[in-house]
This record gives C-alpha cells, sequence and structure tokens, in this order.
C-alpha cells in the first residue's frame, strides 16, 4: 500500500484540494509540506501526536517537513474551537516555548540540511507594514466569505476581537511566504482549520496564478486530536517534568474502549495488518490492546526505557503492591500541615487529583478515593506527617494512582 492510501486507511485524512495531485507528490516523495504549531505552552501535548507522527510518516517516505513555529501568530491567537481570547504571551515568552518545541519535535522528525526544517513566522510576520499588507493581501480577502468561516462562527456569538479577526490572514500569508522563500507546496493542518487554510490556497492562486501547485489537507483532529491530551481538564504534556511517563502510560492505557482502536490506528507505527487483526479483538483484549496502546505512545515519547518501567509498574500496582518508583509523587512541604496534619482534601488538590475541594469532597463522597489502600470513610480524614514521611500512596477511582511524600 502506497503512503496516501495508508493515511486514509489510518482514518488521518478529512478534507483534500485536488487529490490526484496530492496522492502523486507524498508517493513520490516530492511534497515539502509544512505543520504550524503556535507556541501557547512551554511543551507540545498529546494532543499535538497526530501532527508529529504524520511528519514522521511523510519525512520516512522522502518528502520535505517544515515545522512552523508560530511566534508572530501566536501574538494574536487563533480563535479557532474557541469561546474567549487566549492569553496574550510576551516576545520572551514565545521565544522560550519555540525551543522547547524544538527539542520535543526531534523525537518525531530529523531536523539538517536536505531534511526537515523548523522556521519562525515572527521572521516575516512582525516586519509587514500594516499599510502594504492591507493593499497587496488584504484585497485578496472577502469580510462575507470569512464571517461565514466555522472558525469564526463561535467566536462571533461572544465578541470576536478585531485582534482575532485578522489571525485568517496572517496564517494566509504563512502559506505564501512558505511557498515563495521555501518551495513549500502543501500545507496540513486540523480540520477546523480548513477556512484558514483554504485562504492561503486562495491568496497564493491570487497573487501568484491560478496554476499555482499549492495544495491543502485538513486532519480528523477535531473526533480526536482535540479530545486528546485532556483529562479532567488539565493537558497531558509531553515533557516529562510536568507529565511523568507512567502519567503518560497510564493516561492512554485508560482510553475509552470505543477510541482505542481509533488511536492505535491513527497514532502508532504498527503495521496495518497487524491493526486490522485487533480490531476484532472483543472483552479482555481490549486491555491488552490499550496496553499496546500505551506502551507504542510512550516509547514514541519517552524511549522504550521508560515505557517498560511505565508499563511494569502499571501492571504492579493494579494487582497491588509491587515497585511504585515510578508512580507520580507529589512532595508536600512541612508548611502545608497543620498540628502535624493534612486534610484529605487539601493533600488532593496539591497532588492535582483534584482541581478544587469541593471536587475533591465530591470524589471522597462517592467513595472513590483510598489512601493506603483503605478507603477514605470521610472528607474529614486527615493524613499525618509521619505518614508522609514513609510515603502515602493515593488511589482515585480504580486506575490513578499516585504518591505524596513529605518534602
Amino acid at each position: 500500500m502506497k503512503l496516501y492510501d495508508e493515511l486514509v486507511a489510518r482514518g488521518l485524512i478529512a478534507q483534500v484540494t485536488n487529490e490526484d495531485e496530492i496522492r502523486e507528490m507524498i508517493d513520490s516523495g516530492k511534497a515539502t509540506f509544512y505543520i504550524g504549531f503556535d507556541c501557547t505552552a512551554d511543551s507540545l501535548t498529546a494532543g499535538h501526536f497526530m501532527a508529529l507522527t504524520l511528519m514522521k510518516r511523510l519525512q520516512m517516505a522522502g518528502n520535505k517537513p517544515i515545522a512552523l513555529i508560530g511566534g508572530g501568530t501566536t501574538m494574536i491567537g487563533d480563535p479557532s474551537g474557541r469561546s474567549d481570547m487566549r492569553k496574550m504571551l510576551t516576545k520572551e515568552d514565545i521565544d522560550h516555548n519555540a525551543e522547547c518545541f524544538r527539542k520535543q519535535m526531534e523525537r518525531f522528525i530529523e531536523f539538517g540540511e536536505g531534511k526537515a526544517q523548523m522556521v519562525n513566522n515572527a521572521d516575516w510576520l512582525l516586519d509587514l507594514n500594516y499599510v502594504e499588507l492591507l493593499r497587496e493581501v488584504g484585497a485578496c480577502f472577502s469580510v462575507n466569505n470569512m464571517l461565514r468561516a466555522e472558525c469564526y462562527k463561535q467566536r462571533m456569538e461572544k465578541g470576536l476581537s478585531f485582534l482575532e479577526f485578522n489571525y485568517m490572514i496572517m496564517q494566509s500569508y504563512d502559506f505564501y511566504h512558505l511557498f515563495k522563500h521555501y518551495g513549500c507546496n502543501m500545507q496540513f493542518g486540523g480540520n477546523d482549520q480548513w477556512s484558514n487554510m483554504l485562504g492561503g490556497t486562495e491568496l497564493i492562486r491570487k497573487k501568484l496564478g491560478r496554476d499555482a501547485h499549492c495544495m491543502t489537507i485538513t486532519l480528523l483532529t477535531d473526533s480526536q486530536g482535540n479530545k486528546m491530551g485532556k483529562t479532567a481538564g488539565n493537558a497531558v504534556w509531553l515533557d516529562p517534568k510536568k507529565t511523568t511517563p507512567y502519567e503518560f502510560y497510564q493516561y492512554w492505557r485508560n482510553v475509552a474502549d470505543a477510541d482505542v482502536m481509533k488511536c492505535i490506528r491513527m497514532l502508532t507505527f504498527l503495521p496495518l495488518e497487524q491493526i486490522n487483526e485487533m480490531d476484532t479483538w472483543k472483552d479482555a483484549k481490549i486491555n491488552e490492546a490499550k496496553e499496546i496502546l500505551a506502551y507504542e505512545l510512550t516509547k514514541l515519547v519517552h524511549g522504550a526505557e521508560e515505557a517498560e518501567k511505565a508499563q511494569a509498574s502499571a501492571k504492579a500496582l493494579f494487582v497491588g503492591g509491587g515497585d511504585d518508583a515510578s508512580m507520580p509523587t507529589t512532595e508536600i512541604p512541612a508548611d502545608k500541615l497543620v498540628d502535624g496534619q493534612i486534610g484529605i482534601l487539601n493533600l488532593m488538590t496539591a497532588c492535582g487529583l483534584a482541581s478544587s475541594n469541593k471536587e475533591a469532597r465530591r470524589l471522597v463522597e462517592q467513595g472513590g478515593v483510598f489512601v493506603n489502600d483503605e478507603k477514605v470513610p470521610a472528607a474529614s480524614f486527615a493524613v499525618t506527617g509521619e505518614m508522609l514521611r514513609e510515603g502515602v500512596k493515593i488511589r482515585k477511582g480504580k486506575k490513578v494512582f499516585h504518591k505524596a511524600v513529605l518534602a
């Protein structure tokens, strides 16, 4: 099976322009393509997996990736899928985040001469003259068409700022610039980016001629990518300082039964023949599929050694006892103790097991919190400093384990 057909078979492709040409270029390794990453945090998340693994697949077939760091567009903020404005970051924050992204991307794609490139759209967007941009680029966009775009509809209900309204133009200009200066002939992005990305294709054709060979592909990230990497309102980070390899493994081990095969198909590099066979698995075999998913993705991000350690720790904890050295651990400062102890509600929020004392109380009252394998009897329960010195194992529900120790 050739690469484009494999991408379709893995359920990755949502919408495309001029499919026959895209197929030929990808299969022959002639695509120079970009995917954009706005630097809104100092780590990529599990939600970026689809883009990262796609870049790896395409590079392995001889195509050339461009990882576009959104140093300029991050200063505006993408309204797609948002009900509020994004937090405004300083240039220093954005530069720091971009450097963190590069280090994490190097696990997936190979940078260097004739290989993948990393570029930053701050290098051209921040130097644009506003009046010149309006004349040269703004004239190519219809406001009526822009307002019909899905990426603006949700924001229009609560108030779309003029700052955000310009995002489509900035993103479109990126493709135009990369086409002219880097020979970039293809762009990939999430399905919710379709309108923004078509803007780039149209800008190139209006400025450089209708026969300009520029193509657009969107991925099925509305159903998986945007949902992936979020649990209990918190992001699942690729940085091990933010999400440990064990926590990362556990996240994927606990995906819903209905999603496990979709994730294996879209995100792992297991052969399709093997995946098709796994599609017939039922009941207890579904748990085995989840273990395979968790192991494969943890190996991609953190390496085989950390993946094996996380898997061994998860299995040991599941059957009870075992080595908990890889269990996520929070150090509790002594000044958090009152009269030599800390309440279970405060302890759970300190460990990130609940977003608030209210949520922690609800979990306790529902009987879903255990300390050292004993059910917490009431929200008034407290853990002593002596217990913390020895290390306290907290379990939320059946599958979420955490250790608390005295700092």
